[in-house]
């Protein structure tokens, strides 16, 4: 402790005395020489040096421009008029939840146990599945994505949880279930983006993914579906995929010719009919 170097306690005052400028001065050189270590070393205290967070290739601009649609889809996830709300977010959510699992899909044979021994997505995060029981696991992305999916069919095929009958009435629980749906499937788009984008790329579906992204980020948050605190990890793309992209200039009109005069075949034309 820094009073151990720097202060004595005790009746013996004029030990005190006599060694205190010399104490004062051995703590601050103490003080000193840890900090000069610390600024020079740039390590963690268990001196590991602190991983650095590979570069991002999806972020880079010749990926992030290429999308499916080019209007704003805020239009697509507001409420429409006269649609009841639970209506609209099963709708949309069972979408979802069809379209994530089909663009993950196209690149599941290079998720295996061996390539992707964990759920990672940016940030070095790891995802861990919590059964029904609350009890955490560390699994494999292929048996996470496939415990996501299989929730997510069971959930949104349940007719008292999603009804499809006229009449039927949503649960209470709907909105808290539709909130964990959409994490969920949040986990599974980190996953593609971070593990998985090279892949993509190779299969020209880079496009579909960041359009399917960008709609799922405006439709949770027009809703908040899913806490900033859990997807500010991709806020980085987000930004970049949800901002509307600016309307393509006009192009130029083509220089007018002046009119030729006719030829005189041409004036002594006939059509004939």
């Amino acid at each position: 402790m820094v009073g151990d170097y720097c202060s004595f306690s005790g009746d013996k005052t004029d030990m005190h005395s006599q060694r205190n400028s010399k104490n004062g001065l051995s703590c601050k050189m103490v003080l000193q020489a840890v900090g000069k270590v610390l600024r020079k070393s740039k390590t963690k205290p268990n001196g590991k040096k602190p991983p650095t967070e590979e570069k991002k290739q999806y972020l880079e601009l010749e990926y992030t421009k290429i999308r499916v649609v080019d209007f704003d889809l805020k239009e697509l996830v507001v409420l429409p008029r006269e649609i009841d709300l639970n209506e609209w977010l099963a709708s949309n959510t069972t979408t979802f939840f069809n379209l994530i699992n089909l663009q993950y899909s196209t690149i599941s044979e290079f998720c295996t146990g061996d390539t992707c021994q964990a759920m990672t997505a940016t940030c070095n995060t790891i995802y861990y599945w919590y059964d029904e029981r609350g009890k955490k696991t560390k699994c494999t992305a292929p048996q996470y994505v496939d415990f996501v999916m299989s929730l997510c069919q069971k959930l949104v095929t349940d007719e008292e949880i999603f009804p499809t009958k006229y009449g039927k009435e949503f649960p209470n629980s709907f909105e808290s279930l539709v909130k964990k749906i959409c994490r969920y499937l949040f986990h599974v788009l980190a996953h593609l983006y971070w593990a998985h984008f090279k892949e993509t790329v190779a299969l020209d579906l880079q496009g579909h993914l960041n359009t399917l992204y960008a709609h799922f980020i405006v439709f949770v948050r027009e809703f908040n579906l899913v806490d900033p605190k859990e997807t500010c990890i991709m806020d980085d793309l987000s930004e970049i995929l949800c901002t509307p992209a600016p309307p393509q200039p006009a192009p130029a009109p083509a220089p007018s010719t002046p009119a030729s005069a006719p030829s005189p075949s041409s004036q002594n034309h006939v059509t004939e009919r």
